[in-house]
């Protein structure tokens, strides 16, 4: 009997770690597969400019239009005509980011588990949260925290004043307008329960439009933020939230910067503007 329960055991057991190193191996497939397709996407965004600039550089005399025929940014143009869901792109030197950003207002999370092409993806992809959008007063950006660094892998690098002051700028471009933002205020938070009192969800804050809600949000940036930046915010200035989760901080840890527009939007000309899809109107 006793013999009869012990193979009973090993092949339980067996079975157990085959099943174990299956499931691994098809993770790593997975995310080997998700990272070549980011630095495909990325790289693509690459040659785009690349291209503009050499455009640029052989006809200093004719200036040479950022935009494509379908009235978007030319390095973009050939990606969201792939997808239309494509909102924006990142870019964070220093942390790894560079990669599209996702917005669809009806099913806000749709790309939480999903890659650029819709298909099945561990890290998901960067998402415009619920209730903003790539041109709102406060744009929030979700992305998972990955062991292996990406999507927001790296993002608690931030943790660290020095590292925040040396990699202070953020780019994230829209489908027409290229933006810089330059970090505020990084903080450790967590979602709160609903009864919970006197806490600063950062979360659900969408509509800045009011100086007083802005000056209020911003105090409660400030006063969460683990150093001063020295950096201020004033009311009509476009604001960048990046947030993803922080399990060793707490249970629904959460870990954010926060980011204000220091670059220009340009305006864009009647004819472009005609040619813009309605979601892409600024």
């Amino acid at each position: 009997m006793n013999e009869k329960f012990r193979r009973l055991a090993l092949a339980v057991l067996s079975l157990v770690f085959l099943v174990s190193g299956c499931l691994l191996a098809r993770d790593l497939v997975r995310s080997d597969r998700e990272q070549q397709t980011n630095q495909t996407l990325a790289q693509q965004v690459q040659q785009a400019r690349k291209s503009q600039r050499d455009a640029a550089a052989a006809m200093p005399d004719r200036p040479v239009s950022p935009y494509a025929d379908s009235g978007l940014l030319r390095q973009y143009d050939d990606l969201w005509q792939e997808n239309n869901d494509l909102a924006g792109w990142m870019q964070l030197e220093g942390a790894g980011i560079d990669y599209p950003v996702m917005f669809t207002p009806q099913r806000p999370e749709k790309y939480l588990r999903r890659d650029f092409y819709g298909k099945r993806a561990n890290g998901g992809c960067l998402f415009i949260g619920e209730g903003s959008g790539p041109n709102a007063p406060l744009v929030i950006v979700f992305g998972h925290n990955m062991r292996n660094g990406t999507m927001f892998g790296q993002l608690n690098k931030y943790q660290d004043e020095a590292f925040a002051r040396e990699h202070s700028i953020i780019r994230l471009d829209t489908m027409t307008q290229e933006r810089e933002y330059q970090v505020i205020a990084a903080f450790r938070s967590r979602v709160y329960r609903v009864d919970e009192e006197d806490v600063f969800r950062y979360y659900q804050y969408s509509d800045l439009s009011d100086p007083e809600k802005f000056q209020q949000y911003l105090e409660q940036v400030k006063a969460a933020s683990l150093y001063d930046t020295g950096v201020e915010a004033s009311f009509g200035e476009r604001i960048l939230v990046l947030s993803t989760c922080d399990k060793e901080y707490t249970e629904n840890g959460r870990f954010v910067v926060v980011a204000k527009q220091i670059s220009q939007d340009v305006e864009l000309p009647e004819e472009l503007l005609a040619k813009l899809p309605e979601g892409l109107l600024p």
